[in-house]
């Protein structure tokens, strides 16, 4: 038994000591390093593989298509999903969850071009870190830790490029998100479609995570203004106590539906229209005001950050990490 799996043991029970309720099962099997000393030739072979392995990224702030090397876009990616001050393990499974989920997104794109996207694989928002950010803004925004951030960062991206996860010979989709609400969530449940890989699987170091537990408040007009936006047909009239009704939630605790206004609206656009950090939320009426307590940050599907973090600190290598969040998956060298 490895080091983390004895360690999740202790977690798994403390958390239902904690909380009072079962974990679903938990399991899944499956998910390079550059050598150093090559000789000239082999050199040469491994910088065309690397000036061939390259991102196209449609920069949703400037217009422009900016064309980034495979390692420059793991470590922009990886920056921009994780502090460079987390577990270098769980860097690691983050630049192969990056790799494998982006270079899915660039097969599909040069197999069908999306003409929004100006010949791209993708977009990102370079300004504010969404999805990737290039060296000039990690430069900017870490200042004077930028060269040990960055020497970090690239380290981790180094040890684990080409690396991706594969199902059935194809590039899985291998989503990720910051905070669970102690289990993952299955795919089908969120979004509809079943995969192998993207089932609940219990993250119990979510909880000690910074950020995991949050509550939002709403008055009546706020609230019932902000729904209408997102259910039209919800009726607010009567005492503002009968306007939350029936709620149904996946096995993991999201909200699928809840009844709002005499109609059943999608938790997930419950979310949205409130800005929740998760669809796994309570609702209270009291004091005149909606207050939402919400458990996680992110949709809960794949692999969750603070989960990889939490494996990563009780001595999980990345290959543990991605076979926990992704069962089913396998690592794959390039």
């Amino acid at each position: 038994m490895s080091k983390y799996r004895g360690s999740i043991a202790l977690g798994v029970i403390l958390f239902i000591l904690m909380f009072l309720v079962p974990f679903l099962s938990m399991g899944g099997k499956g998910r390079n390093e550059e050598s150093t000393g090559q000789s000239a030739s082999s050199g040469k072979k491994a910088a065309v593989q690397s000036s061939a392995d390259s991102f196209k990224i449609l920069d949703k702030q400037s217009g422009e298509v900016l064309t980034v090397g495979g390692k420059d876009f793991v470590c922009g990616a990886v920056a921009a999903e994780m502090s460079p001050n987390a577990e270098q393990e769980a860097l690691k499974a983050q630049a192969v969850a990056s790799y494998t989920y982006y270079g899915r997104l660039r097969e599909k794109a040069r197999k069908s071009a999306d003409s929004s996207l100006k010949g791209a694989d993708f977009e990102a928002d370079t300004k504010n870190w969404q999805l990737y950010v290039t060296e000039d803004g990690m430069r900017e925004k870490w200042g004077d830790n930028f060269d040990a951030y960055r020497k970090k960062i690239a380290s981790a991206a180094d040890a684990v490029y080409g690396q991706t996860l594969t199902c059935g010979g194809e590039l899985i989709d291998a989503t990720y998100y910051a905070i669970s609400s102690g289990n993952t969530e299955s795919s089908e449940d969120i979004w509809g479609g079943v995969r192998s890989y993207l089932v609940p699987v219990a993250s119990p170091g979510d909880v000690f995570a910074g950020g995991y537990k949050t509550s939002a408040s709403f008055s009546q007009d706020e609230f019932s203004s902000r729904i209408l936006k997102v259910s039209p047909s919800s009726s607010f009239s009567g005492e503002a106590s009968s306007w939350v009704g029936k709620i149904e939630r996946t096995k993991s605790g999201s909200v699928k539906s809840i009844a709002i206004g005499g109609q059943d609206v999608a938790g997930s656009l419950v979310r949205s229209a409130l800005g929740l950090r998760s669809s796994d939320f309570t609702v209270d009426f009291k004091d005149g005001a909606f207050l939402f307590t919400v458990k996680g940050y992110g949709h809960g599907v794949g692999m969750s950050q603070a989960g990889a973090q939490y494996m990563a600190k009780q001595g999980a290598g990345y290959k543990e990490i991605l076979s926990w969040y992704y069962p089913t998956a396998e690592l794959t060298a390039a």
